[in-house]
């Protein structure tokens, strides 16, 4: 079970890696992660950057996006270039850190949807393709695993998120073609059940519409992400069902762009109601729910970011010390 009370989603607003990484082992220090700057350009993009951890599979920047290439070229490199400089700033300012820390990358079938074969459609159309772009991200994802252990030795544990916005419209066949005209076949469950046990014990992130719990309970993931705002009492039986297979809810309490910030009681309270409908013992709240924002910071300005953060703390203080309340 979690201690880890509160997190953010992965991505950041501005340019600057160093002060994005100081917020948020500021403002998260139970489950600090690797921020995420989009904002930098090419290859800072979740996609982009994710593209740069895939072994033998290289790719380039078109008119219509990501795209397969016979070798790593410029696109790439930034990619690669982008990740090494928050990895740098990371062991900078959190060389004694100790306690657990999350890693964010682009899930296989959002990767599937969007990256685009050399001569062809999108690599989602050919399930061969799939297979290869699957097997070489967990291999890329493993080894960056390794590498943040080996600059950070007082990490306790590496929680993986794999981000898919896209696997709703993956499992409803409304993914685009990539002339745009067409749609690409549905994936059969059972395809993205296998994927995901390519990967360590992950956290699936979807800030999407639909959400397939029940497929990523029998996936046997170790949490689930998602907005709070688009959960209705139709959601109470898979998560229910979630909760009682032991697994976690990352759940997005407070909105990713600026607003003004309820109370901490109100923040908690999606996630206290929820507890409160399913019937299940107060005292396990605080250790199967984790509080987020409701997805990436990327469009919130920077005082909004931080100010975000520090709700989703200071409610699951709540949660912890009053779980009855909300």
């Amino acid at each position: 079970m979690s201690t880890w009370e509160a997190t953010g989603v992965g991505s950041h607003p501005g340019e600057d890696h160093l002060e994005a990484i100081k917020v948020v082992f500021g403002e998260v220090p139970g489950l600090p992660y690797l921020p995420e700057l989009p904002a930098r350009g090419v290859g800072a993009d979740m996609v982009g950057r994710t593209a740069g951890l895939l072994i033998d599979l290289p790719v380039e920047v078109q008119p219509s996006g990501w795209r397969l290439s016979d070798r790593p070229g410029r696109d790439h490199q930034r990619a690669v270039d982008h990740l090494r400089r928050d990895l740098d700033g990371l062991e900078e300012i959190a060389h004694d850190y100790t306690g657990p820390l999350k890693l964010q990358v682009c899930g296989p079938w959002t990767l599937a949807g969007t990256i685009e074969l050399k001569f062809g459609d999108k690599m989602l159309s050919d399930a061969g393709a799939v297979r290869d772009l699957t097997a070489s991200l967990a291999q890329g994802v493993a080894e960056h695993c390794a590498e943040v252990r080996r600059r950070l030795p007082g990490v306790t544990e590496i929680v993986l998120q794999l981000d898919e916005p896209g696997l709703p419209g993956v499992l409803a066949g409304t993914v685009p073609t990539a002339s745009g005209f067409g749609r690409l076949a549905a994936v059969e469950e059972w395809r993205v059940e296998e994927s995901l046990r390519l990967f360590d014990d992950p956290v699936v992130h979807c800030c999407a519409p639909r959400v397939p719990l029940a497929l990523l309970r029998r996936a046997g993931v170790r949490g689930v992400s998602l907005d709070a705002a688009l959960l209705g009492r139709r959601s109470d039986d898979a998560l229910g069902e979630l909760f009682e297979a032991g697994m976690l809810l990352f759940m997005g309490v407070v909105p990713g762009t600026d607003t003004r910030l309820s109370g901490p009681g109100m923040v908690a309270r999606p996630a206290v109601e929820l507890w409160r409908r399913l019937g299940f013992a107060p005292d396990r709240l605080a250790s199967q729910v984790v509080l987020t924002p409701a997805c990436g910071l990327a469009g919130a300005s920077p005082a909004y970011a931080r100010a975000a953060l520090a709700a989703c703390h200071k409610a699951a203080q709540v949660l912890r010390d009053d779980p009855g309340e909300g």
